[in-house]
């Protein structure tokens, strides 16, 4: 199997496992609500080949090389909840996210007063 080939094979089983239900799991049902997790899959892949001839001054040799690399991020965004009613979706924060607003909006306020 050429290097190609192979990386594209462990490509293709990445991606296809790397979904919300492998991650966090089936559809929970419990007291009239359905509740479905959603999360942000993200894939990244890289690879090359190299080959030539390294020339030195005393000696000259062949020169080959070969690498790769690949990872995979899942994020959770929230839940989707279906219940008689209706469906919502319920996002989970981000702290971090929570954190920087809360730090643009003391400064702004600050500045706002200082003015």
């Amino acid at each position: 199997m050429d290097l190609q080939k192979y990386f594209e094979s462990v490509q293709d089983k990445i991606v296809h496992s790397a979904n919300v239900k492998t991650v966090f799991g089936d559809a929970i049902t419990a007291q009239g609500k359905t509740i479905i997790p959603v999360a942000r899959i993200r894939c990244g892949f890289g690879g090359g080949m190299g080959s030539g001839p390294s020339r030195g001054a005393d000696d000259q040799r062949f020169g080959q090389g070969g690498g790769g690399g690949g990872g995979v991020q899942a994020v959770p965004l929230g839940v989707i909840e279906v219940t008689d009613e209706g469906t919502r979706f319920v996002p989970v924060h981000d702290r971090k996210r929570l954190l920087v607003l809360s730090l643009v909006g003391f400064l702004a306020g600050y500045f706002w007063s200082r003015r």
